[in-house]
Parts: structure tokens; C-alpha cells; sequence
């Protein structure tokens, strides 16, 4: 029951795995773009109550899996 979230009228524990791929996976996510997306992703996740699980910026692709509250659907998320 510790690794579930509660608010007001609900307890749960909703976690996406979201990944982001390039185009053509060209390897355009390196240095100040991928220091300046990492801080993007950590900016948006603490405005919508998202904590973020674990999360990889690669040259290609990002990885991250996120707990987030009921009222935020993946869609809105991303």
C-alpha cells in the first residue's frame, strides 16, 4: 500500500512508459539539446504532479516512465 498515491477521493498508482523516437533516428539529442530537454521534461512533469520512475535522453530516442494523478491522460501529458 506504500507505493500508492492518494488524493482526495481516490488512491492509485496510474504509470506510463513513454518513449520518443527522432525521425529517422538521426542522433540530434546530444549536449545543450539534450541538457535543455531533460530540464523541459523535469519542469512539465513538477506542473502537472507527475513523478518522474526513471527516465533515459539518448542521442536518438528519450525513455521515461512516469506516475501520474487520475485527471491527466497520456495525451495531455505528451
Amino acid at each position: 500500500m506504500e507505493n500508492y498515491r492518494k488524493s482526495a477521493h481516490s488512491t492509485y498508482d496510474i504509470k506510463y512508459h513513454l518513449v520518443w523516437i527522432i525521425k529517422y533516428r538521426k542522433p540530434v539529442i546530444t549536449g545543450q539539446i539534450a541538457f535543455r530537454t531533460r530540464e523541459l521534461i523535469r519542469i512539465v512533469c513538477q506542473r502537472n504532479e507527475v513523478e518522474i520512475l526513471a527516465g533515459h535522453v539518448g542521442s536518438d530516442h528519450i525513455h521515461l516512465v512516469v506516475s501520474v494523478p487520475p485527471y491527466l491522460s497520456a495525451s495531455k501529458l505528451v
